[in-house]
């Protein structure tokens, strides 16, 4: 059986990344997505919490410990991982915080030994094309199905 052990806290340019679920502060993760995102607009509190309960969560914090980063991994952690809600707030970008954090994940799913690592974006190809994210050779073969809308 495999157990995971993931990474512990580290600091970047002052910036604490941390894979501590317990830091998350939660509104500050739902505001972001509710009011700021193009993909999550509307969500209710209770499915954020509930995502980030089942995920692994990657967050970002300033020198005064307050939330500016956040992202999730979803996994089976052998075949699969789906890399969801990354965001940075406005004034911390440009920073390399995303590529950090993009750089954590991606060093996770290596050592899973995931087959295929996935993810959705309307803006940030080239972020993900630095560390080998690339359109699907076969989206076709790619089907989903809709769910509940907010």
């Amino acid at each position: 059986m495999h157990v995971t052990t993931l990474p512990g806290d580290f600091y970047k340019n002052n910036y604490l990344f941390s894979f501590d679920k317990s830091k998350i502060q939660i509104a500050a993760v739902y505001k972001y997505l509710s009011e700021e995102s193009y993909w999550a607009q509307r969500i209710p509190l209770a499915i954020v919490e509930r995502s980030i309960q089942n995920a692994i969560c990657l967050g970002i914090y300033d020198s005064q410990g307050t939330q500016v980063g956040f992202g999730r991994m979803i996994t089976d952690q052998a075949v699969f991982a789906y890399l969801a809600d990354v965001f940075i707030l406005g004034p911390h970008r440009g920073k390399g915080l995303s590529k950090t954090m993009v750089q954590a994940f991606c060093s996770l799913a290596e050592s899973f030994e995931v087959r295929r690592f996935m993810l959705a974006t309307q803006d940030a190809h080239g972020l993900y094309a630095q560390y080998g994210f690339e359109p699907l050779s076969n989206p076709e073969r790619i089907m989903g199905k809709k769910g509940i809308t907010y």
